[in-house]
């Protein structure tokens, strides 16, 4: 299968999961976080979340989506960004990966991403998609999955697609 890059709203996707960027505590933040906590039945979420966290930085967790077109939420949780040499990148690289590998063990065949690390926890857009193309890439070269990205402006879209154009070439 593979890795589909689109402009949409990530809560309205129609995959087995969609991807919260958590916080570690796994209570409701803003944006993407925010967004999802609104569409969902959020009492219900919020006590799943409670059962589970504390989640460390670069860990992810699954959680019903109580009331989304997607059956599941899986809380990944980035980095902040601290400049770049605090280890960013490789907790980054987790959070796609882990999140990836949850999606596998529960037999999701389809899951849907926003841009981890790159709104409010300030991890630069350009590099924060080249972590997520490239481990989402070199994951789905031994696994079968719908794979999507999903942004809300269409300039990131353009972005995200020219990383992955550069990436197969």
């Amino acid at each position: 299968m593979s890795l589909h890059i689109i402009t949409g709203n990530l809560v309205t996707m129609d995959t087995d999961a969609i991807v919260n960027a958590a916080n570690s505590a796994l209570i409701e933040g803003g944006g993407v976080c925010g967004a999802i906590f609104s569409n969902t039945d959020r009492n219900l979420l919020t006590k799943a979340c409670r059962e589970i966290s504390p989640c460390p930085t670069g860990k992810a967790v699954i959680t019903k989506s109580y009331g989304l077109k997607a059956n599941y939420i899986i809380h990944a949780v980035g980095p902040i960004w601290e400049g770049g040499d605090q280890g960013e990148k490789d907790l980054l690289k987790s959070a796609y990966l882990e999140s990836l590998k949850l999606a596998k063990e529960n037999n999701l065949s389809s899951i849907a991403f926003p841009l981890l690390s790159g709104g409010i926890y300030g991890y630069p857009k350009e590099k924060a998609m080249n972590v997520g193309i490239s481990t989402i890439k070199n994951f789905l070269k031994e696994n079968d999955m719908e794979v999507y990205l999903v942004f809300l402006d269409p300039e990131l879209t353009a972005l995200a697609k020219d990383i992955e154009t550069q990436e197969r070439s």
